[in-house]
């Protein structure tokens, strides 16, 4: 795989597109860019969060409901590639919570002496989701992997391997099927799984392999057709987080991640294609016929 990535990093594409970053409030409308959301003044207390990009859709919802129970703490969340946001914590960006697409990166900044290992947690399982524009030809749902083989997918989009858990697990989904060597100069990296999925939605490319997540929750005016790719294809996307030490208030982010981990929380999270970390995910056994 590091030669696959050596090769996929020298071709990584310069295509222009929205950064994943900034913050988002309570509103259903997804945020595309990166204008902070000014504090209220009624709540001086805030949990300032590094979000992973597949929690984009979900956030605003989680918000939303925590507010309910803790109206006096305002949640700030920035957006990115996990393994950028990591590198931005472990050079001082202030946030107190780092919400991860996989668990090596909170495990790393425990190991860095930025985090207590009792603070780290898991909060959800991620999947994988092949994803095309709702005016494709392509027939995604009923194809499923077969559509990865066919060769009328001249460019597919995927996020950066090198620092984002989704796209080792797009990456690692191709070797498995013996396609890395076809896709090595067919392949679209963007910074995070957002900016995949905009690739594929503007038509830069073909399809996206992405978070079942942002399949859920793209705009209706956005949505697509997707197959989720079974889980035995690709590692498990175990999601992690941690309390950082910089905390500035340590009870407001235990707070929140109290709330994520509650049945409140993982009731959300479950509406966008997330499952519990600790259950194997159910795969249809459709899904796997159509992988064979």
């Amino acid at each position: 795989m590091a030669m696959i990535l050596l090769t996929l990093a020298a071709c990584q594409s310069r295509t222009s597109g929205p950064e994943v970053g900034g913050s988002a409030t309570g509103s259903s409308a997804p945020l595309l860019a990166g204008d902070p959301v000014p504090r209220s003044c009624s709540s001086p207390r805030r949990v300032r969060v590094a979000a992973a990009a597949d929690l984009r859709f979900a956030m605003p919802e989680l918000i939303a409901a925590f507010r309910k129970t803790s109206p006096d703490i305002a949640v700030e969340p920035t957006f990115g590639a996990s393994g950028s946001l990591v590198a931005q914590i472990e050079n001082g960006l202030p946030v107190d919570v780092f919400l991860c697409a996989d668990e090596s990166y909170p495990e790393q900044l425990v190991q860095h002496g930025l985090a207590e290992a009792g603070d780290f947690f898991r909060y959800a399982r991620g999947h994988l989701v092949l994803w095309v524009p709702a005016d494709s030809p392509r027939p995604v749902e009923s194809a499923g992997i077969a559509l990865l083989r066919q060769h009328d997918i001249r460019r597919l989009a995927i996020a950066n391997p090198r620092t984002a858990p989704y796209g080792r697990a797009a990456l690692a989904l191709l070797e498995k099927l013996q396609l890395a060597e076809a896709y090595r100069d067919r392949l679209l990296l963007a910074d995070n799984v957002v900016q995949a999925w905009q690739f594929a939605q503007s038509g830069n490319a073909d399809a996206a392999l992405i978070s079942k997540s942002l399949a859920l929750g793209v705009p209706a005016d956005k949505a697509g057709r997707w197959f989720e790719i079974p889980p035995h294809l690709y590692p498990p996307i175990v999601q992690g987080g941690v309390i950082l030490r910089q905390a500035s208030d340590r009870q407001a982010a235990e707070q929140w991640r109290d709330f994520l981990l509650s049945p409140s929380g993982q009731k959300i999270l479950a509406r966008y294609g997330f499952t519990p970390p600790h259950l194997e995910p159910m795969g249809s056994s459709a899904n796997r016929e159509k992988a064979r």
